[in-house]
C-alpha cells in the first residue's frame, strides 16, 4: 500500500519565529517540519520536508514563493513553497539566531552568531553553490538577535546582546568609511529594532528599538552628522570624552566647492577622493554616517518580565510587544499610546508578527503549543490552536473518517477534522491522563477513559459531557470499548485487573468481569458478534460473552506478557502482541493459533543517550504496543516504542513496508550509532546544558526539551523526547491511517491531497487563451482555465465542447478543488439544458472517477451534492410523468378504432 505522509495534528507550534505571507498565509515551524495555515480557509497543512533537527528560525521571501527554515544543527532548506519542494541545502558556521529577507527579495540577511551574513537569495537558478556570500559584518560584540531591512534594502539595523543596535549600509561605498552607527544606551539585550518611516515622502526618518528589560527606544534621523560638517557658528563640536576617536578615523571636510581630507593612514581602501565620481558620492547623504539623535525613552511596566517578542508595522505605526507572563502590548507610535495590553497565556510567548495590512496579529507559546491569531479591531480570534501539552496517548477515527479524536497526558480530550487539520472541539473534565478512546457509530458520540477512575461520554454536536460512567470504589482505567449496537460500555483496569461493563443508557454497572491477574491494557469487541477480547500483562488473552453472562468463553495463553490485541474487521480471527516481539494470529472460531510473526528486528529502535548498551544489544523497545488491521484485513499495522511503523502482509506472514515516523535528532532514540566524540566522562555533550543565558536572567529557556522535568519520575536526560508510537488508527475507508507519536499525530494517506497545476502560476489565463485551447482539441486545459476564471459561460461551453467518448478522461483530470464548481454547473446544464443524457454521463463519470475523495470532503460539498440530487430527481421525475403520459396516450390511440 502506497501510502505516503500527508499531514501532522496536535502539534500547530513548537518554537521559533512564526511569519505570514499574501496577508493570510501562516508558516510556522513544527519540530522539524513546516506548517502552512491559510488563514481564510482555516486549513492547515504540514510540508512532507522535514529538517534534521527541529527549525528555529524562518523567512519567507516577500512574494512568498521562498522560505529558508534553519534548524538547530545550523542546516538550512531554501524550499519552493508553490510547489513544496527544496531548492538548496546550506550549512551554516554557527547558530542561526536572526533571519530576514530583503525587501527586493535580492538578499538574505543572516545573523550568525556575531557575525551578519549577506547572502544573495539563489531563486530558481541552477548552479553548484547556489548560495553566495556578498558581505559579512563582524561588528558586533555578542550575538545577532533581530534585523531589520530598510525599504530600499540599502539599510540593515541589527540589534545584539551586547546591548547595542548598529545601522549598517550594506552597499560598498568607495572612498567612504563604511562603520556602522551605533544606538547606546540599551540595559539589556536589543531584541527588536525597526525603521519608521515619513508617511509624507516615503524615507526613513525614525527607528525603534527594543530592549529585553521592557524599555523602547524612540530614535530620531536629522541628517548630515554636524561632526562631518562644520557648524553655523564656524566651530566644530568637541569630540565625545568618552569615545576617543580611532586611529584610522576619515575626517571629511567640504569646504567652497573644494573637498580636503585629514587622513591619518598612508590609504584608505588603495584610492583617494580626488575623482569626481568620488566627490558626487560623498555628498550623497548616508544614514549611517548621519545624526541621530534619542527623542523619547518609554516603559513597558510589566514589572520582572522581559520582552520576548515584538513586531512593527510601518503603515499603521504600530508595536506589538510579546513578555515572558504570556502578556501582550498594542501601542500606537511615536506617542507610546497604549491600545490593549492583555494576557493570552501564562507562559512566555516565543512570537509575535503583523499580517501585512497589520489588521492580524500572531502569537506563538512554544511550552504551551499555542498560536493564536486576533483582529486587534474587533478583538476577536481568527484562528486559535493548541496541541497537546504532552504526549499524545490514544488516537481514534470516526466512522466517516472525517474527525479524529485525541487523548493525552494533560488530561485534554481534543477533536480535529481531519481535511482543515485543526482542532474545534476541546474537552478538559478529566482530571488525569486520558488512556482510550472510542467513538459510537453514531459519528457524534465519544468515550474516553482516563486514569482519574471515569468513563465520560462526549457529544461534539451539543459540545458537553453527557454522561459519566463511574465505579464503586475508585479505579484507573487503561483499556475501552462499545458493542458495535451501542448498548454496553466496557473498561479495562489498571489496578484491580478487573473489566466493568456498563449499560450506556443507564450508566448502571451490568457486570465485573473478574479473572485476569495484571493490567487489562487490551480491549475489543469482535466487529460481528458479541465476543469480547481482553488482554493482560498475565501472558493471556480471554474471550468473554458479555450479553451470556457466562463469564471467559475462551482462553488464549502465551509466552509473555500480552500488550495489546486487535480483532480483524470480520471477526474471524484476533491478532496480539507479546512482550517478546511477536504477533500472534487466532482462529477465534476454532481457538487455534494461525500464525505467529517475529518482529523484534523490524522494530529495533535507536539507542537512546543514557542506553549503556549499543541498540542491538538492548532489549527495550523491541516489541509492539499498538496493532491495527486494514479495512479489510488483508495487512496489518504495528509499533511500539520505535521510530518506526511495521506494515505486514497477514497470509504471506512478511514485512511489507516500514514507515520511520521522524528523522529529527532532537529526538531520542532516531539513531543507531551516537557520536563517541561527543561522549566524556560526564556523559554525552547533549546533555551538559551550558545555555544559562535565559536562567540567569530567572527565566527558564522555553522548548519542547524540557518538558519531561514536569513529569514525576522522568528520566535524566534534559527532557529529551524518546520517539515512540503509542497509537495506531486506520479510517474506515482504508485510504488513510493515524499514528500518535512523540512529534505529533501523523497522517499517512493513499490519496494525493497535493498536485501541482501549472496554470495556477500562469498570468495569462484568459478567455482567448481558452478559446484557443478549444480549437486546438485541449479540452481538459480548457476546462481547467475556465475553473480558473470561474466564468460560468466558459465553463458550459467547455462542457459541450467534450465529445462523449473523451467525457470519461476529462473527468479523471479535473483538480479535486474545482469538484464543488463543475458540480454547479451541470446542476445549471440539468435544469435548463434539452440534452439530459450528455449531462447524466458527465455527472456519472465524476462520480467514479472522485468517488472517494467526494466521500472525504463531502462536508465541503454537501450543498453542491443536494443540488445535483435534487436536479437529477425533478429530471427523473419530469420524464416518469412524460413517459406515464405518454404511455396513456398511446394506450388511447391504439384503442381507438382505424376508421376514426
Amino acid at each position: 500500500m502506497n501510502y505516503r505522509f500527508q499531514n501532522l495534528l496536535g502539534a500547530p507550534y513548537r518554537g521559533g519565529n512564526a511569519v505570514i505571507t499574501q496577508n493570510t498565509q501562516l508558516i510556522s515551524p513544527v519540530g522539524n517540519r513546516v506548517s502552512v495555515t491559510d488563514l481564510n480557509k482555516n486549513h492547515t497543512v504540514t510540508l512532507a520536508l522535514d529538517s534534521s533537527s527541529n527549525i528555529c528560525r524562518i523567512a519567507a521571501s516577500p512574494d512568498g514563493t521562498f522560505l529558508l527554515a534553519v534548524d538547530e544543527q545550523k542546516r538550512g532548506l531554501f524550499i519552493n513553497l508553490p510547489r513544496r519542494v527544496v531548492l538548496h541545502r546550506i550549512t551554516f558556521k554557527d547558530n542561526v539566531s536572526a533571519l530576514e529577507f530583503s525587501p527586493n527579495g535580492k538578499f538574505i540577511a543572516v545573523g550568525v552568531g556575531k557575525l551578519v551574513q549577506i547572502w544573495r537569495s539563489p531563486g530558481f537558478r541552477r548552479a553548484v553553490y547556489p548560495f553566495e556570500l556578498v558581505r559579512t559584518f563582524a561588528n558586533s560584540d555578542d550575538i545577532v538577535v533581530s534585523l531589520e531591512w530598510s525599504l530600499d534594502s540599502d539599510y540593515l539595523l541589527v540589534g545584539s546582546k551586547d546591548l547595542a543596535a548598529r545601522l549598517f549600509c550594506v552597499r560598498k561605498l568607495k572612498g567612504v568609511l563604511n562603520k556602522p552607527f551605533l544606538f547606546l544606551g540599551h540595559r539589556d539585550s536589543v531584541v527588536g529594532c525597526f525603521f519608521g518611516v515619513d508617511k509624507m515622502t516615503n524615507k526613513i526618518n525614525r527607528a525603534f528599538t527594543i530592549a529585553r528589560d521592557g524599555y523602547i527606544f524612540s530614535w530620531g534621523y536629522t541628517g548630515k552628522d554636524v561632526k562631518m560638517d562644520e557648524s553655523e557658528d564656524g566651530h566644530s563640536e568637541p569630540p565625545s570624552p568618552v569615545t576617543p576617536e580611532r586611529a584610522d578615523m576619515v575626517m571629511v571636510e567640504n569646504g567652497d566647492g573644494v573637498g580636503t581630507e585629514l587622513k591619518k593612514r598612508k590609504e584608505f581602501d588603495g584610492k583617494g577622493l580626488e575623482s569626481d565620481d568620488d566627490e558626487e558620492e560623498d555628498d550623497e547623504e548616508y544614514m549611517h554616517r548621519g545624526k541621530w539623535v534619542l527623542l523619547r525613552k518609554d516603559g513597558f511596566n510589566q514589572a520582572s518580565a522581559k520582552v520576548t517578542a515584538c513586531d512593527y508595522h510601518q503603515g499603521l505605526d504600530m508595536v506589538v510587544v510579546g513578555f515572558s507572563n504570556g502578556v501582550f502590548g498594542l501601542y500606537q507610535m511615536p506617542d507610546f499610546i497604549c491600545i490593549h495590553l492583555l494576557s493570552i497565556s501564562r507562559e512566555k510567548l516565543t512570537t509575535a508578527v503583523f499580517n501585512q495590512r497589520g489588521n492580524w496579529l500572531t502569537f506563538g507559546c512554544a511550552k504551551l503549543g499555542q498560536l493564536l491569531v486576533w483582529d486587534w479591531r474587533s478583538e476577536s480570534y481568527i484562528l486559535k490552536q493548541q496541541g497537546h501539552y504532552f504526549d499524545v496517548n490514544c488516537v481514534t477515527y470516526s466512522p466517516d473518517s472525517q474527525f479524529l479524536a485525541t487523548g493525552a497526558d494533560d488530561n485534554k480530550v481534543k477533536v480535529w477534522s481531519v481535511m482543515s487539520g485543526s482542532c474545534f472541539i476541546t474537552f478538559t473534565e478529566h482530571t488525569n491522563a486520558v488512556t482510550a478512546l472510542h467513538f459510537m457509530a453514531d459519528n457524534h458520540s465519544l468515550l474516553s477513559a482516563s486514569l482519574d477512575g471515569t468513563v465520560r461520554a462526549w457529544d461534539f454536536k451539543r459540545y458537553k459531557n453527557y454522561k459519566t460512567y463511574t465505579t464503586p470504589t475508585p479505579r484507573q482505567f487503561v483499556s475501552l470499548t462499545a458493542d458495535p449496537s451501542g448498548d454496553v460500555v466496557c473498561a479495562g483496569t489498571l489496578d484491580s485487573f478487573e473489566i466493568f461493563v456498563w449499560s450506556k443508557k443507564t450508566g448502571q454497572i451490568k457486570d465485573i468481569l473478574s479473572g485476569h491477574e495484571a493490567p487489562v491494557h487490551g480491549l475489543m469487541f469482535s466487529p460481528l458478534t458479541q465476543i469480547l477480547a481482553s488482554s493482560s500483562w498475565d501472558n493471556t488473552v480471554r474471550l468473554w460473552d458479555v450479553f451470556a453472562s457466562k463469564g471467559t468463553v475462551e482462553t488464549f495463553q502465551h509466552n509473555h506478557d500480552v500488550l495489546t490485541v486487535a480483532f480483524r474487521p470480520d471477526g474471524k480471527q484476533l491478532a496480539s502482541s507479546t512482550l517478546d516481539g511477536q504477533i500472534h494470529f487466532w482462529d477465534t472460531i476454532e481457538g487455534v493459533l494461525m500464525y505467529t510473526l517475529e518482529g523484534r528486528r523490524d522494530i529495533a529502535g535507536g539507542r537512546v543517550m543514557t542506553d549503556r548498551r549499543s541498540a542491538a544489544n538492548s532489549s527495550s523497545g523491541k516489541c509492539f504496543t499498538t496493532l491495527c488491521y486494514s479495512a479489510d484485513g488483508g495487512y496489518i499495522l504495528a509499533a511500539g516504542t520505535s521510530r518506526y511503523i511495521c506494515m505486514y502482509d497477514i497470509a504471506d506472514q512478511v514485512l511489507l513496508r516500514r514507515f520511520q515516523i521522524s528523522h529529527n535528532l532532537s529526538l531520542d532514540g532516531v539513531l543507531d550509532f551516537l557520536h563517541s566524540k561527543k561522549m566524556t566522562e560526564a556523559g554525552p555533550m547533549d546533555l551538559i546544558d551550558d545555555d544559562n543565558s535565559d536562567e540567569e536572567a530567572g527565566i527558564d529557556k522555553q522548548s519542547r526539551g524540557n518538558l519531561g522535568y514536569d513529569l514525576p519520575g522522568s528520566r535524566p536526560n534534559r527532557g529529551r523526547p524518546i520517539i515512540r508510537t503509542k497509537s495506531l488508527s486506520i479510517a474506515p475507508t482504508g485510504r488513510s491511517f493515524a499514528a500518535a507519536t512523540t512529534e505529533g499525530v501523523l497522517i499517512y494517506s493513499i490519496d494525493d491531497t497535493f498536485i501541482f497545476d501549472p496554470t495556477e502560476l500562469d498570468i495569462d489565463v484568459t478567455p482567448e487563451a481558452v478559446e484557443a485551447a478549444i480549437k486546438e482539441a485541449e479540452v481538459s486545459r480548457a476546462l481547467a482555465l475556465s475553473m480558473r476564471l470561474n466564468e460560468d459561460s466558459l465553463i458550459k461551453k467547455c462542457i459541450f465542447a467534450v465529445a462523449p467518448a473523451d467525457i470519461k478522461a476529462v473527468a479523471i483530470s479535473v483538480r479535486q478543488k474545482y469538484l464543488e464548481r463543475l458540480m454547479e454547473a451541470l446542476v445549471d446544464l440539468l435544469e435548463n439544458c434539452p440534452h439530459l443524457e450528455f449531462i447524466l454521463h458527465w455527472c456519472q463519470e465524476i462520480c467514479k472517477a472522485h468517488g472517494n475523495s467526494i466521500q472525504r470532503n463531502y462536508r465541503i460539498l454537501l450543498p453542491a451534492l443536494r443540488s445535483l440530487q435534487k436536479a437529477i430527481t425533478r429530471a427523473h421525475q419530469d420524464l416518469a410523468d412524460m413517459c406515464s403520459s405518454n404511455e396513456y396516450t398511446l394506450r388511447y390511440l391504439c384503442s381507438v378504432p382505424n376508421n376514426h
